[in-house]
């Protein structure tokens, strides 16, 4: 099909919640490469919104699909599942984990950590202790409970009336977050690095101190990794770059290799809290899946993927910063390993990103002024060089 009847029959079929779509159809990936239903090359320097963690087509990834669905795809948690387990052991024996749960995306993960949180002070006996915390900006996922737990007005606005008992305090503010708990707080909620507002990390110490004063408090600390987790932010976990650790954590996205999957990783005594009946799910864990993760994320455990993650960032991150000395309208490059903002003084964020499409590199926008890069960890120098010329490019028609 040509570029315009796919439009065309999206637009008859498809519900539009994504409006009109960058105007590009993918037909083929190979690395950091995308072909278009013209032919034309395209670097991805947003990896299917930081999931593609391996690039496209991953033979490790393309393998584990091939031979597992040859055999089994689905059979049902009814069941023990090889994979599973095996999946859950190499997250548990790489990370502070000791007990993990499959769902099939973040936000299923997300909604199951809520759970999993006010279930654990339930058995305890505190049926009361059912509030939990997030930080302004975040973002959580879309289903109604997750969406309570974004502190975004434009997410949460048409859905009202929200889950109950969710409240928000800024970042790197523990004097509010201490203030917001009461004798109802049951979990502090949060990303050590927001993501979709336009990659915000946390600052370090504030990372420790709501880790002691969780502590202090008696209530759960859940960290939300379904973006900067599995090797994003130059670590496999971003909690690692803080010197803490949450008593719950999320991972999706990266985790599958492009494959869909979550993943809800608890400590003990909270991973216990969750007894036969208490969750589930049909799909969730399901072999196909599994298989698919477990070689997603073992190659980039024994490629060190995160090493190169780190390095590459620093270097990306030093590219642009050598842009925002010669142009006076960058007013900031942040970010960790492969998770990068660029913000911009001026409203030109959706202009840069669509110019930088027509030059044959995808990145994302935030708003009107930051642009988003969440290129795959097997990016190398030279394709980083090839994207810093291409934007200097587009940045010189504004300067």
């Amino acid at each position: 099909m040509t570029l315009q009847e796919i439009i065309a029959l999206d637009k008859k079929y498809y519900m539009n919640t994504f409006g009109d779509r960058l105007p590009v159809c993918f037909v083929k990936g190979e690395g950091i490469k995308l072909w278009d239903t013209e032919g034309k090359v395209y670097y991805d320097f947003l990896a299917g919104i930081a999931v593609n963690a391996l690039g496209h087509s991953h033979p490790a990834v393309v393998n584990a699909i091939m031979e597992q669905a040859q055999k089994l795809i689905h059979c049902s948690n009814y069941y023990y599942i090889e994979s599973q387990a095996k999946l859950a052991q190499l997250i548990a024996e790489n990370s502070c984990c000791d007990r993990v749960f499959f769902a099939n995306s973040g936000a299923e993960a997300n909604e199951g950590a809520i759970k999993l949180a006010r279930l654990f002070f339930r058995k305890k006996g505190f049926p009361e202790k059912f509030e939990i915390i997030t930080l302004e900006k975040s973002f959580h996922g879309r289903t109604l409970a997750t969406l309570a737990a974004t502190a975004q007005e434009k997410y949460q606005k048409n859905y009202s009336p929200l889950t109950p008992k969710f409240l928000s305090v800024p970042m790197n503010d523990i004097d509010a977050l201490e203030k917001a708990i009461t004798e109802y707080t049951c979990a502090v909620m949060l990303e050590p690095i927001q993501g979709e507002s336009g990659v915000n990390p946390a600052d370090k110490d504030y990372i420790r101190q709501v880790r002691e004063l969780c502590d202090r408090k008696g209530i759960i600390l859940i960290f939300d990794e379904v973006q900067c987790g599995i090797g994003r932010t130059g670590k496999l976990f971003a909690y690692e770059h803080f010197g803490v650790e949450p008593d719950i954590f999320t991972l999706a996205k990266a985790l599958g290799g492009g494959f869909p999957i979550g993943a809800l990783c608890a400590k003990e005594p909270f991973a216990s809290a969750f007894e036969p009946g208490d969750h589930g799910s049909t799909f969730g864990g399901n072999p196909l899946a599994c298989s698919t993760a477990y070689a997603a994320l073992s190659t980039i455990i024994n490629e060190n993927l995160s090493e190169n993650s780190a390095i590459m960032g620093e270097y990306l991150i030093s590219r642009l910063n050598q842009l925002k000395d010669e142009y006076s309208f960058i007013r900031e490059v942040r970010g960790k390993g492969l998770m990068i903002a660029l913000e911009f003084n001026t409203s030109i964020a959706v202009e840069v990103k669509l110019k930088a499409l027509e030059k044959g590199f995808l990145i994302g926008s935030v708003g009107n002024n930051i642009v988003r890069m969440l290129p795959p960890l097997i990016i190398t120098k030279e394709d980083i060089d090839l994207f810093i010329s291409a934007l200097d490019d587009i940045l010189k028609e504004y300067y």
